[in-house]
């Protein structure tokens, strides 16, 4: 699976997002301090934070017995940059804006 697909497939469930979003808060949690914030089993948080690692959104560190997990917020940006951007340039805002007038409803 390439890169991109990884990291879109990852954002595309609200838990993940829901565990990036607690990462981007306060970064460097453990896995029983993330799993204290969502109502499901440690082994389904475990599956969750295994593919944000694959997608390369999360990066961990062992500290002793306990394993941190960090956000990686690179693979975010890259995406941003590919797909979002391009999309956003100042032509295509003006069609859009033009698109969302032409289909507005007349006032009665």
């Amino acid at each position: 699976m390439h890169d991109d697909d990884l990291v879109f497939k990852a954002l595309a469930d609200p838990t993940r997002r829901f565990l990036l979003d607690r990462l981007f808060e306060h970064d460097g949690q453990t896995l029983t301090e993330l799993e204290s914030e969502v109502d499901m089993t440690r082994f389904g948080v475990m599956k969750h934070l295994k593919l944000l690692e694959e997608a390369g959104l999360v990066v961990t560190r062992k500290e002793g017995r306990e394993k941190r997990h960090f956000l990686n917020p690179v693979p975010i940006r890259e995406i941003h940059d590919r797909w979002i951007d391009k999309y956003t340039e100042r032509h295509v805002s003006a069609l859009t804006e033009l698109k969302a007038e032409l289909e507005r409803e007349p006032p009665k």
